[in-house]
């Protein structure tokens, strides 16, 4: 049974909140994983429902938009949403204002044809009302090249917030080094897996980046059977796949300056 990694929730309000972190923390911890350092991560950022209520992580790729998983809003209807950024230290809530916090509207959503059944194309493009004002705590991500593969064996990293059960919620960002792997794995997604430990990612870790070389080649799609089970690989959307999808959104949009 495959499950996606966004936490399960009754009902999810009309208003989103996304808040760019830049290493902040908010809800849980990625499996068995360890807190990044302080501004270390720049383009994170947090999907939330009004008030605060992180569901899913994204990645900030150009001043005005962020990418996520599909699955993280494919039931949300209704509304407008918000966009939040923030610089602030490691360890501060994120319903907190902070000096260096951003917020935004989001004013357009953009799919490519995902299938919440197979889970292909899990991709989602967010625009912002506005560009974000970059900065050292907010920052964008480097795409990689249209197609480009990941080799079995490669080194990445997981960031996010996800949980496990009911252990304490965390509130600084979680990271996690990875090894792309084949086993098990379909071409519409790149795979990780921690050898000799029970560690990976996990609920609400979903729409946050895989991290390989400096370069987004990944977004959290899903899980298959329960978290960190050591007999399945973690399953990602390949970037690499949407790079010409990503780029023709952007330059429509008025993006053309883009990553």
């Amino acid at each position: 049974m495959t499950r996606s990694c966004r936490p399960s929730s009754p009902a999810l309000a009309p208003v989103l909140l996304a808040v760019l972190l830049g290493g902040v923390a908010r809800a849980a911890e990625i499996v068995d994983g360890r807190e990044a350092q302080p501004h270390s991560r720049p383009y994170m950022a947090s999907l939330e429902l009004f008030p605060s209520n992180h569901f899913c992580g994204g990645t900030l790729i150009h001043p005005r938009f962020v990418l996520t998983a599909a699955h993280c809003l494919n039931n949300v209807t209704g509304g407008g949403g918000r966009v939040g950024g923030s610089g602030s230290q490691r360890g501060a809530h994120l319903q907190t204002s902070e000096p260096t916090e951003q917020r935004f509207s989001i004013s357009r959503l953009f799919e490519n044809n995902y299938d919440p059944q197979e889970k292909p194309n899990d991709v989602l493009l967010l625009q912002l009302d506005r560009p974000a004002t970059l900065n050292p705590q907010v920052a964008v991500a480097q795409l990689p090249q249209q197609n480009q593969l990941l080799p079995h064996g490669t080194q990445c990293l997981a960031v996010g917030w996800g949980r496990l059960g009911t252990e304490p919620l965390p509130q600084v960002l979680q990271e996690l080094n990875v090894t792309v792997v084949t086993f098990l794995c379909r071409p519409q997604n790149v795979c990780t897996f921690v050898p000799r430990r029970s560690a990976g990612i996990c609920f609400g870790d979903s729409g946050g980046p895989l991290i390989c070389e400096g370069v987004i080649q990944g977004m959290d799609s899903f899980v298959i059977q329960g978290c960190a089970t050591r007999q399945y690989p973690d399953f990602f959307a390949r970037v690499s796949l949407y790079v010409d999808w990503i780029r023709s959104v952007l330059s429509n949009a008025g993006g053309e300056d883009g990553p």
